[in-house]
C-alpha cells in the first residue's frame, strides 16, 4: 500500500469509517483529471474518498495547490445548507493529504453518460440551472462565505490561467479582449461559484442534480457557472449534431435567470454571453480542449463560432438560440 493510501486508511479509522483490522479494498474510478477518486468498499458498506493531484492529467504542464480539496469540502457543505439533496454528504476530512470521504451515491448516472447515450432531458437542465442559481442567490453579497472562499489564486490556476490567458497567448487578435475578461473576473467578489459545473460533474439524483468536484470554489463572479455548464452543452451540440443539446441549453440558462434576484439580469447575461464565448474557444484551444472533439469540421465549426463571438459578445440567451451545429 502506498503511503499516501496508508494515511487515508489511518484518516478513515479515525472517522469510524473503517473499524479494528478491517482492510477496505479500494477501486479507483475512472474520469477526473484532477485527482485521485476511489470507491472505498468497507464492512458498513461502500463510501468514495477523494484525494487532490498537484500535477493534473493533461498533455500541457497544469500544476494546482492541493488546498483545493479543503475548498471542495467548504462548497459541498455550503451548498447542503442551502439545499442537501444537491450534494453527497461529506463523512470525513483528511487534513493532511487534503482528502475527504462522501457518502456514495446508488444508481446515480452522471448527466455526461445520459447524454452521450442520447438521453436529453430539458427539465433536468433546467433543474440544473435552478439549482446553481440557489447557491448563488444564498451566498450573494455574504461577507463570511467571501472570506471563507478567499481561494482566489487556486482559481487563476485552474481556471483564468488555462482557459483565458493561456488563450490570449495564441491569439493575438482577441488578446484585448481575453485579457480584460480575466481581469474582471479576478476582480468579482458577487457570489459562491462552484467552479466546474460540467455534466461529467452532475449526478442525476432521485430528487434531482446533484453536484460533485467542487476544487475550483470560489467567491466571485457567479456568470462563470452558468457559461461553463452551457459551454459543454454546445460543446455537444456540435459533437452529437443534436439539437436538444442546445435546447438543454437554453431550457438551463431560462431556470437560472429565474431565481437571479441579486443583480440586474440582463448585465448577468452580458457577462455570461462574453465569458461562454471565451469557454468555447478554450476546449479547442487552451489547456484542457475537450477531448471527444476529434472531428477536424467539429472542431472548426467551434472555434470560428466562438472566435466570432468573442470579437463581437452576445447576451447568452441570444448565443445560445444562434448556435449552429455546423459552419458553411
Amino acid at each position: 500500500m502506498e503511503p499516501a493510501v496508508a494515511n487515508i486508511v489511518d484518516g478513515l479509522q479515525a472517522a469510524g469509517l473503517i473499524r479494528g483490522a478491517e482492510t477496505p479494498v479500494f477501486q479507483p474510478l475512472a474520469g477526473g483529471v484532477s485527482c485521485d477518486v476511489w470507491k472505498v468498499d468497507t464492512r458498513d458498506g461502500p463510501i468514495v474518498v477523494k484525494r487532490p493531484l498537484p500535477q493534473l492529467r493533461v498533455a500541457a504542464e497544469w500544476l494546482a495547490p492541493v488546498e483545493r480539496g479543503t475548498s471542495e469540502v467548504r462548497w459541498l457543505k455550503r451548498a447542503a445548507s442551502v439545499d442537501p439533496r444537491i450534494v453527497p454528504e461529506v463523512l470525513a476530512e483528511m487534513p493532511a493529504d487534503h482528502a475527504f470521504a462522501m457518502r456514495f451515491l446508488p444508481d446515480c448516472p452522471v448527466w455526461k453518460d445520459e447524454l452521450v447515450a442520447g438521453r436529453v432531458d430539458a427539465g433536468f437542465a433546467a433543474a440544473v440551472g435552478q439549482s446553481i442559481a440557489a447557491v448563488h442567490a444564498a451566498t450573494a453579497g455574504s461577507a463570511s462565505d467571501q472570506a471563507m472562499f478567499a481561494t482566489d489564486a487556486m482559481f487563476r490556476a485552474l481556471r483564468i490561467d488555462p482557459f483565458l490567458l493561456h488563450v490570449a497567448a495564441k491569439e493575438p487578435a482577441l488578446a484585448g479582449a481575453l485579457e480584460a475578461m480575466a481581469a474582471d473576473l479576478a476582480a468579482s467578489k458577487v457570489a459562491l461559484v462552484h467552479g466546474d459545473v460540467s455534466p461529467k460533474n452532475i449526478l442525476v439524483g432521485p430528487d434531482g442534480p446533484v453536484f460533485l468536484d467542487a476544487e475550483c470554489a470560489v467567491f466571485g463572479d457567479p456568470a462563470f457557472d452558468l457559461a461553463f455548464c452551457v459551454t459543454h452543452l454546445l460543446l455537444k451540440t456540435v459533437w452529437r449534431d443534436d439539437e436538444r443539446m442546445r435546447q438543454a441549453a437554453a431550457a438551463l440558462v431560462d431556470a437560472y435567470h429565474a431565481g437571479v434576484n441579486w443583480e440586474d439580469p440582463a448585465g448577468l447575461a452580458a457577462r455570461v454571453g462574453r465569458l461562454t464565448a471565451a469557454l468555447l474557444l478554450a476546449r479547442v484551444e487552451g489547456k484542457s480542449p475537450a477531448a471527444y472533439l476529434t472531428d477536424p469540421k467539429h472542431i472548426a465549426a467551434v472555434r470560428e463560432q466562438a472566435r466570432a463571438l468573442v470579437a463581437a459578445p452576445r447576451p447568452v440567451g441570444a448565443l445560445v438560440a444562434d448556435w449552429k451545429r455546423t459552419v458553411a
